[in-house]
């Protein structure tokens, strides 16, 4: 037997001393939080990406009674940029709640991690990738695949 084992490091900012491309998008994803549909679990998350080209792509999470139809903010997103601009790579993303919560607390979901992780192996370049609940701070990730260590990944 042998153990294998994975670092995952982010880094902790105040929004204040981050880059302004960093601040833009996570402006961008707090708009975006605010055209959620959110009627049952009243937890409003907004995501953005920017791509290549300086483009921002905003999405929302949107709620349906028939549970699990609705769509995470991040899916939202990357799925917008991905039919809209469909040859330009994502440079990096954001994702915000308006809730405020410890920001260890907050990450996208399994299904939303493996859209993300696909979209950086189809960049062929990492997703610089931040998040933020409410005004905390913000987390900042120089990749997105390590936020799913073990991936679904066909040869």
């Amino acid at each position: 037997m042998k153990e294998l084992k994975r670092e995952f490091t982010v880094e902790a900012w105040d929004e204040s001393e981050l880059p302004e491309g960093d601040r833009a998008l996570l402006k961008a994803a707090h708009a975006a939080a605010l055209t959620a549909y959110a009627p049952y679990s009243n937890f409003r998350v907004g995501a953005a990406v920017r791509l290549a080209s300086g483009e921002i792509v905003k999405g929302s999470n949107q709620e349906n009674m028939a549970y699990p139809s609705g769509l995470c903010a991040e899916r939202t997103a990357f799925f917008a940029a991905g039919s809209q601009f469909p040859n330009e790579k994502i440079q990096a993303a954001a994702v915000v709640t308006d809730r405020e919560m410890a920001s260890v607390d907050f990450s996208p979901c399994g299904g939303c991690r493996q859209v993300m992780l696909e979209s950086e192996h189809r960049n062929g370049s990492p997703i610089r990738f931040l998040m933020q609940p409410g005004a905390g701070e913000v987390l900042v990730s120089k990749n997105v695949s390590q936020f799913l260590p073990l991936t679904f990944r066909l040869p």
